[in-house]
Order: structure tokens, then C-alpha cells, then sequence
């Protein structure tokens, strides 16, 4: 009876200890263990490869096609988990009242708005990524968090910074023989969207459990792409390019953004807009390592400049105010 009893309770004690460990290695624990600038830094990385592959793509289908493989790959590769996720957490039985009801419609409504800028953001920066170069397009892009960040700040300095962000802008576009006016103005529409983007991500956030928000925005702006990005036709079967497409998606859109939504749970806006002006940087690295897209150095400190700028004003920033 001893040895019975010392095997059950080491059996148990085993069974405990592997739960714990599966508990453990699940992809949201991983995530919640890493401290928020690894997340943020390591997304950076992610979204800039994948963009790099993106851009190599635009040879064989068109930006807007690869906009389309890289949505519907990033929704198809979390839709499977996310719906399980939700069959599991399903409501027991019914009763709920008005005013919940009243919170489920607008929350509706942020999902909506989070996937629709997703569609034109993406879009948008694949335009310019055609027309521009990579580091210079991202840089224009960045204006946009900077917008929302000088938005939120009563402080004068801020204007300072706005001056020379324009700097940095000026110094992209004088004299560039391969800068184009279209390219400009496709990223300053992603920079209007990634502004978008931080606000209605960190709402979608604290709405939705997990990643069922941003699942639900995925594969919103997967179906809002679709009229516009099917015009590549048969070329978008081809074995080759669904593979790289699902790269790019799991690069760009479902790592990135899965480790961004966690970061903005967990650290004030004003400290990921600070740790996500190393983009640029980044950015330009990437076109120049993977794409052999070089700068000259007046474009290398015009970035500088609206790095800089992009810092001042995020330390700033508390976000006050911008809740949804």
C-alpha cells in the first residue's frame, strides 16, 4: 500500500509538472515572458525582411497582388488557431443586456476600422516600396506615428520636432533621381494609416482576447484587397509565389503585429513609439543588405533627422486622451 501510494503521488506529481510545462510553451505565455522591447525590436526586424522579400516579388506580380497573398496568407495563418481559441471560450448560455450589447457593436466597429487600415496601409507602403526605395519610403511612412505622438502633447518643444521631421522629408526629396512624387505620396498615405493603425490596435487590443482581434482585422482587409489585388490572374497560383507570399505574410503582418499588440498591453505609448523609430534605420539596412539599394549620406542624416524627431516627441508622449 506504501509503494501505491509513493507511485500515485509521483504520478501525479509528474502529470502536474508536465501540464505546467505545456502551460508554459504555449505561444502566449512565451510571448507574455519576453520582456516589450525584445517584442518590439524583434518585429521591427520581421516586418523589415519582409518587406525586403516583398519588394523582390514586384518582379514576377504586381505590389497590389502581393498586398493580397501577403493579407489573406497572414488571415489564413491565424484564423485556424484563433477559431479554435474561440470555440473553447464560447459563451455559456444567453442573457446579455443592452448596454453589452451597445459595447459588442462598437467594438464591432474598431475591428471594422482596424482591418479597413490595414487593407490601405499595406497597399499603400507596397505603392511606394515599387517607386521608392525602402528605407526612404518607411521613413516617410514614420510620419505618421509621429503625428499621432505631437497629437497627443501640449508641449511646445514638440513643434521643434515637427520642424525637423519636415527636415528629414526635404532632404529625402531634393534633387533624388530616385525619388518619385507617386512613391512620396503612397507612403504619406501609409503614414496616415500607421497613425490610424496605433490607435485602433491598441483599442482592438483591449476589446478582443489574444489575437482574435487582430484576426478578425486580418482577414477583414484580406477581402477589402481582393478586387484590387486579383489582377495578376493565374500568376498568383504559381507554387513559387503562394510560398514566398506566405512568407511575407507570416513576416510582415502575423509576427510583427502579434508582437506589437502584446508590447502596447503592456508598456505606455510614448516608450514603443521611441523603441519603433529604430524602423528607418532598420529599414534602410534591410534595402541595402537584401536589395543593394544605396543611400548617400544626405539620405542616411535625413533619416537621422526624422529618427530624431520621432524619439523627442514619443518621449513625450502618454497617450492620454486616445483611448477608444
Amino acid at each position: 500500500m506504501g509503494r501505491g501510494t509513493a507511485a500515485l503521488a509521483n504520478g501525479a506529481w509528474r502529470a502536474e509538472w508536465r501540464a505546467e510545462r505545456r502551460a508554459r510553451l504555449t505561444p502566449a505565455a512565451i510571448l507574455g515572458a519576453l520582456p516589450p522591447p525584445a517584442l518590439i525590436l524583434a518585429g521591427i526586424v520581421s516586418v523589415q525582411v519582409g518587406a525586403g522579400l516583398a519588394k523582390q516579388l514586384f518582379a514576377v506580380v504586381p505590389p497590389a497582388s502581393v498586398t493580397l497573398l501577403r493579407l489573406w496568407s497572414s488571415a489564413i495563418l491565424m484564423l485556424v488557431p484563433t477559431a479554435r481559441y474561440l470555440w473553447r471560450r464560447r459563451p455559456q448560455g444567453a442573457g446579455n443586456g443592452l448596454a453589452q450589447r451597445r459595447v459588442g457593436w462598437r467594438s464591432l466597429g474598431i475591428v471594422v476600422a482596424f482591418g479597413l487600415t490595414l487593407a490601405v496601409m499595406n497597399f499603400a507602403i507596397y505603392q511606394s516600396f515599387a517607386r521608392i526605395p525602402l528605407g526612404v519610403a518607411v521613413t516617410i511612412e514614420f510620419l505618421g506615428p509621429l503625428a499621432v505622438a505631437v497629437a497627443a502633447s501640449r508641449r511646445l518643444v514638440d513643434l521643434a520636432w515637427v520642424a525637423l521631421a519636415g527636415a528629414g522629408v526635404a532632404l529625402l526629396t531634393k534633387g533624388g533621381g530616385h525619388i518619385t512624387v507617386t512613391g512620396v505620396a503612397f507612403a504619406l498615405v501609409a503614414a496616415a494609416g500607421w497613425a490610424t493603425y496605433i490607435l485602433v490596435s491598441a483599442a482592438t487590443g483591449r476589446r478582443f482576447p489574444g489575437s482574435t482581434g487582430l484576426t478578425i482585422a486580418m482577414v477583414i482587409a484580406a477581402v477589402a484587397i481582393t478586387p484590387v489585388g486579383v489582377t495578376a490572374g493565374a500568376a498568383l497560383l504559381r507554387p513559387g509565389v503562394l510560398a514566398i507570399g506566405a512568407g511575407i505574410g507570416l513576416l510582415s503582418s502575423v509576427i510583427p503585429y502579434s508582437l506589437e499588440l502584446e508590447a502596447l498591453r503592456r508598456v505606455p505609448p510614448r516608450v514603443f513609439g521611441v523603441l519603433m523609430s529604430l524602423e528607418p534605420a532598420v529599414a534602410a539596412l534591410v534595402g541595402l543588405f537584401l536589395l543593394g539599394q544605396v543611400l548617400a549620406p544626405r539620405e542616411w542624416i535625413a533619416i537621422g533627422f526624422v529618427m530624431l524627431a520621432c524619439i523627442g516627441a514619443a518621449r513625450g508622449w502618454s497617450g492620454r486622451g486616445l483611448d477608444a
